[in-house]
């Protein structure tokens, strides 16, 4: 890992605008100590949050989405959390619609925004825009989740294999919202989402943004990972669920198929017990993260440190905010 702001200079910095709108991206996998560590930044810097997880825009979905508590939030300001009921569409458009607006009020507040979490996409298109893709299809969705219940996931990850290898491999065969999405745009288009995606290359770039992204070490996060699947159990997660189902929302519901409510769904309906579905929570979330560590290793310009470098990525922070960077 990176020790100092002497092995980061300016040309490091991504998204080099014509203006002086610097934002501070802190990404990195699940429990990898991002809501902790992006609070003491922002105490520190006179900022606020604005949360990339595409989880915790839900509200009710506290537990399972390793949602900050109120303390944290009462702290500091937290952004795109608790916006859209569990039942609600959410797009990547949408959130970089709503959340470059949060940023550009933060910003003549002269306010640092500083953008925390782990979803790569919601950060990618923040920082490069979007990419033009078709609506969804209801009747079409709906006949691939049929299939998700029917076969499992893996039958929608061959699929996708067959039509667009690339953006498999980057999905993974868990993630069930994501392979539906990219199978969809291929039925409606013809054209491959990595195909897209490439030709692309998240050109529009409003913001001079400092990317950091933390990882600990591979034992460390593995041990983290099987700590918050067992806390999450333990205060409460089974009954967040019970509680969202008497609310209306049911498992086939994108918000519910995430990490943990899809476990949990499991236990209530019979289909498993609780040790083998805490087995299958705590894998299913290493590989995630590994998911997400792949993902950030492919962007451009990000500056890699240990979560517990936080002397060092104060002092890169601090350079970055008092430099004058230009194109």
């Amino acid at each position: 890992m990176n020790g100092s702001a002497r092995s980061f200079p300016i040309r490091l910095i991504t998204g080099m605008a014509l203006n002086n709108k610097k934002i501070i991206i802190l990404a990195g996998p699940t429990a990898s100590g991002k809501t902790s560590l992006g609070i003491e930044l922002a105490s520190h810097f006179h900022g606020e949050i604005v949360s990339a997880d595409s989880v915790q825009i839900y509200r009710y979905m506290d537990i399972g989405s390793a949602k900050p508590t109120k303390d944290e939030q009462t702290r500091i300001f937290h952004h795109m959390i608790d916006i859209r009921d569990p039942d609600e569409d959410y797009s990547v458009g949408d959130y970089v619609r709503e959340s470059r607006q949060i940023i550009e009020s933060l910003l003549r507040e002269n306010k640092v925004p500083f953008i925390i979490g782990g979803t790569g996409l919601y950060i990618r298109g923040l920082l490069g825009g979007l990419i033009d893709l078709p609506a969804s299809d209801h009747d079409l969705r709906s006949r691939l989740f049929d299939i998700e219940r029917e076969q499992g996931s893996d039958a929608l990850f061959a699929m996708l294999e067959k039509v667009d290898s690339a953006s498999a491999a980057r999905i993974g065969s868990q993630n069930v919202s994501r392979l539906i999405r990219a199978l969809e745009v291929f039925e409606l288009t013809g054209r491959k989402m990595s195909d897209l995606i490439d030709a692309h290359f998240f050109r529009d770039r409003p913001y001079q943004a400092l990317f950091i992204c933390i990882s600990p070490t591979r034992e460390v996060l593995y041990e983290r990972i099987d700590n918050r699947v067992e806390n999450m159990l333990n205060m409460g997660l089974l009954e967040e669920v019970s509680n969202l189902r008497d609310r209306g929302y049911g498992r086939e519901l994108k918000s519910m198929q995430s990490l943990g409510y899809r476990h949990a769904a499991m236990i209530l309906d019979g289909e498993t017990d609780l040790n083998e579905a805490t087995r299958q929570m705590k894998r299913d979330t290493r590989h995630y993260a590994k998911r997400q560590l792949t993902w950030f290793r492919s962007e451009p310009d990000v500056n890699w440190f240990d979560p517990f470098s936080i002397s060092a990525i104060e002092v890169l922070v601090e350079h970055f905010l008092s430099t004058n960077c230009k194109d």
